[in-house]
């Protein structure tokens, strides 16, 4: 990505003063882009550039999967480099309190549970040939010859 910005030099700060829809500009891969002229242009809304000015937006970016194109099309919003020593890095926090998974007892199945779901399910498949054999010997017996 490279362009035509000649390669300044900016900090965070200077870049985070460039965050309104009239003067917006970005920070991706250490690379800063005034993406001012694309705002209208962008399918996701000029909210999501402007919520994405005054920090790294490289995981913002990337997040979303732009195209070949989009990464193309930054070639020629190039503005100069960021000096990333003013860039916080971002650290892991762990959460507050340990997460401890929930400990539920596994319901036990009696010896009765397993026999009346066997009664269940021998019912489920009996029924449905009782009626059906049901149904073929009353069609049988009212044939008239």
């Amino acid at each position: 990505m490279g362009g035509n910005g000649g390669g300044k030099v900016y900090t965070l700060a200077e870049v985070s003063q460039h965050n309104t829809s009239k003067d917006c500009w970005l920070v991706i891969h250490g690379k800063v882009y005034d993406v001012t002229k694309f705002l209208e242009d962008h399918p996701g809304g000029d909210e999501v550039l402007l919520t994405s000015t005054g920090k790294d937006a490289t995981e913002d970016f990337e997040d979303v999967g732009h195209s070949t194109g989009a990464r193309k099309m930054l070639d020629d919003l190039y503005v100069g480099e960021i000096d990333k020593s003013t860039i916080p890095e971002k650290k892991y926090t762990p959460p507050a309190t340990k997460y401890t998974p929930p400990t539920t007892k596994q319901p036990q199945i009696s010896s009765q549970d397993k026999t009346s779901d066997c009664i269940v399910k021998l019912l489920q498949f009996l029924v449905p040939l009782i009626v059906v054999g049901l149904a073929v010997g009353v069609r049988i017996y009212t044939m008239t010859e």
